[in-house]
């Protein structure tokens, strides 16, 4: 039986984590916005480092990190959770002490030289399989990592639309090893690679990293040569359901926004709450609102109860992206000419919000899934609890 009920505990996690959003971050909000349009970025380190020390002393730190490393370990389900109370903000906030899932794959050595000062928040990692030539295609990458006679890795190749690629000072890259296959690299900014920012329509800013006869120990493999593949996938599997979750936060404070205004604004003497055209968009947004949150928690639920979450994760994650841009469309329209001002918040919402349907597997790469998996028999029609 599926059972998504809280207990006393998580129901005071969650609460506190949405009062701490409210008091702390939300606030920051004007001024992340005045530092966008001044090309600055939205909050400087300092100020997200401090946040994050709040966040420590309340006892946020390491939310999926396991408790043999400091963290909460909150589990797939709460995590989802606490990323809708999150997500109800734009401020460009995360808690401190996380690190890539994979880095736990790694050696004694490599979690002692990358996992444990990246759980610290002395070291900061990015993740690059992305390429100019191999998107949604993961399996077509081209870049390559030969070994030399000394023993160490030659890589070759260039990564594209890399999330935190210019603030990072370690990379888990992915590259083909030949006859052998794709295989994930520990590589260190100081072993030569390079990155260049990626402008966007949005305030995510992306990098693209140029590798050119980067060389890298034999030790700073992460997992087995040719099993990167793999690792990757359990990079982005796992994680895919916190994108839903995140869209599931911003579309509920962008709806309110909605409905707090339709309460006080009129239009031709009347409230425009009053009018069918506007009460249809705001019913329809809280309709599939719902829809994505039941979508999402079932999902994390199968990676909680260790059951394979790739197609309830795929279905999720292109439910919550839709979703998103529809409600922050019907929000931007509700608002009118005020929505699409740089007064509010909206129209920056709307930019951010777009790339749910393309980052970590785009809508058609989702469809694709689902439909593939139907279509072979992996997965059936009326297999709850399966």
């Amino acid at each position: 039986m599926v059972d998504f009920s809280l207990s006393d505990e998580e129901r005071q996690i969650r609460d506190t984590v949405r009062s701490f959003i409210a008091k702390e971050v939300i606030p920051l909000e004007d001024e992340v916005l005045r530092n966008e349009r001044a090309g600055r970025p939205g909050l400087a380190p300092d100020v997200v480092k401090e946040l994050q020390l709040k966040a420590k002393k309340a006892g946020f730190w390491g939310i999926n990190t396991p408790e043999e490393y400091g963290g909460l370990d909150a589990g797939a389900l709460l995590s989802a959770i606490l990323v809708i109370e999150t997500g109800r903000t734009f401020v460009p906030f995360t808690f401190g002490g996380t690190a890539d899932n994979i880095l736990y794959a790694g050696t004694e050595e490599q979690k002692q030289r990358y996992l444990i000062p990246t759980i610290e928040g002395e070291r900061r990692s990015c993740f690059a399989i992305t390429e100019p030539g191999a998107g949604s295609d993961a399996r077509n990458i081209a870049a390559r990592a030969v070994k030399d006679a000394s023993g160490d890795w030659i890589i070759n190749g260039e990564k594209t639309f890399i999330t935190g690629g210019n603030e990072a000072d370690f990379v888990m890259v992915f590259a083909v090893v030949p006859d052998a296959g794709v295989t994930c690299f520990l590589a260190d900014r100081d072993m030569g690679w390079k990155s260049e920012p990626i402008p966007t329509m949005g305030e995510w800013g992306p990098a693209a990293l140029v590798f050119e006869d980067v060389r890298v120990p034999h030790e700073n493999v992460l997992g087995e040569v040719g099993k990167g593949f793999e690792l990757a996938m359990t990079w982005i599997r796992n994680g895919r359901f916190m994108i839903p979750a995140r869209a599931i936060g911003s579309a509920e404070r962008l709806l309110q926004m909605a409905i707090d205004y339709a309460n006080i604004r009129t239009s031709m003497g009347h409230l425009i709450g009053e009018y069918q055209a506007i009460q249809w968009q705001i019913a329809d947004s809280q309709v599939e609102i719902e829809a994505t949150k039941w979508l999402t928690l079932y999902a994390a639920w199968r990676v909680q109860q260790g059951m394979d979450a790739r197609h309830a994760s795929s279905i999720a994650k292109l439910n919550g992206a839709e979703m998103a841009n529809k409600v922050v469309d019907r929000v931007l329209q509700i608002h009118g000419g005020m929505g699409y001002t740089k007064e509010l918040p909206i129209e920056r919402w709307y930019r951010e919000l777009r790339l749910l349907r393309i980052y970590e597997g785009t809508d058609e790469i989702q469809r694709r899934t689902i439909a593939r998996n139907l279509l072979k028999g992996h997965v059936r029609l009326g297999g709850i609890g399966e």
